[in-house]
């Protein structure tokens, strides 16, 4: 081939077919396609969190390999992750990058992507062993998205200057203003009527009293939906036992294989042996996907990372492996929130 460089996307080949990675699947696939095609430098790059998904037996030889500069993982906290990191070696060094992925988000920035030679895919037939085939990046809803916005970032953009005369007032404007702003005096007798009227309410006192009569109602109708709305997203979501099991078998940053069950306008839902999960747009993707859709398939068995708890509504929030925020009790952090909120209203009431 004519490019001399191969930049393998690690964690993307050694999960094919799988729901976690497998160190040995991506030895074999990387040995196979440099067997059919040569190069004069491979490199494998995996996700930060790949030693965490592998099998426990396979954590030595992958610390072997980290250390022998066959396994390289991105800089902490890359833009992009792994995919960046991948796409950044290939453009530099014009390697070839074997990957079932399509970059999706990046096909505004490599437009080389969809040149020919320059993307392998492959998959491992049983009984066969490894086959790979040239691919050409599959544009969807995400490459859109993408091209659409580097377009708009390119594009000139000029703000509306306003006119020299437009900011100097006119010679007649500038004389009739003192007389228009000019507040008249009050009579002498309006004056007396003022002071001798000064214990009882004025109209504009009796406006304003009524004024925050309506804003008092107004805040009680108010608070009342809230205290609705929050009584009624307090339903528990799991029973206690699926939820204890679930506590109890699976700790933050597990990883687990859950079913996809059904889409939200927010997420989609997700099932681990009888425990209802959530994962959320933002824990899909970065930047986050407009539908959960673009990401998941209806019954589609995946490998996420446990994020979360919500111990009230005993909820378990998961998030696609790269994408988690592990942290703890995000419900119960709001409570104090919503308590001092009750107290300054029972102050407000007295």
């Amino acid at each position: 081939m004519a490019n001399t460089h191969l930049v393998v996307d690690g964690s993307n080949i050694a999960t094919e077919g799988r729901t976690a990675p497998s160190l040995a699947q991506l030895d074999q696939a990387v040995r196979d396609f440099t067997s059919e095609h040569s190069f004069d430098n491979v490199v494998v790059v995996v996700d930060a969190t790949f030693a965490h998904r592998i099998d426990v037996s396979e954590k030595e030889i992958y610390e072997e390999g980290v250390l022998a500069g066959e396994l390289l993982t991105p800089p902490a906290g890359a833009v992009g992750r792994g995919d960046a990191f991948v796409l950044q070696i290939a453009e530099r060094s014009g390697a070839t990058i074997l990957s079932n992925d399509s970059f999706q988000e990046f096909h505004a920035t490599y437009e080389w992507l969809f040149s020919e030679g320059r993307l392998w895919g492959g998959k491992p037939v049983p009984g066969v062993g490894w086959v790979f085939v040239p691919r050409v990046p599959v544009r969807g809803p995400v490459s859109r998205r993408a091209v659409r916005e580097k377009k708009r970032d390119d594009s000139p953009t000029g703000s509306p200057t306003r006119s020299p005369a437009a900011k100097r007032p006119s010679a007649s404007t500038a004389q009739a203003s003192p007389k228009q702003t000019a507040a008249p005096k009050p009579s002498a007798k309006k004056a007396a009527s003022t002071r001798a009227g000064s214990d009882s309410p004025t109209r504009a006192e009796r406006s304003t009293s009524k004024a925050t009569s309506r804003d008092a109602s107004s805040a009680s109708t108010q608070t009342s939906s809230a205290s609705r709305s929050r009584n009624k997203s307090a339903t528990p979501i799991n029973t206690p036992g699926n939820f204890l099991t679930f506590v109890t078998a699976h700790q933050l940053g597990a990883t687990v294989s859950a079913t996809v069950t059904d889409f939200s306008s927010h997420g989609a839902y997700l099932d681990v042996d009888g425990a209802r999960c959530y994962v959320s747009l933002k824990s899909m993707g970065e930047p986050a996907p407009r539908s959960a859709k673009e990401v998941l398939a209806m019954g589609e068995v995946r490998s996420f990372i446990v994020q979360g708890f919500d111990t009230p509504r005993r909820g378990i929030d998961l998030a696609l492996p790269d994408f988690e925020l592990l942290e703890v009790g995000s419900q119960s952090q709001k409570q104090p929130r919503e308590s001092s909120d009750s107290r300054g209203r029972s102050k407000g009431s007295t």
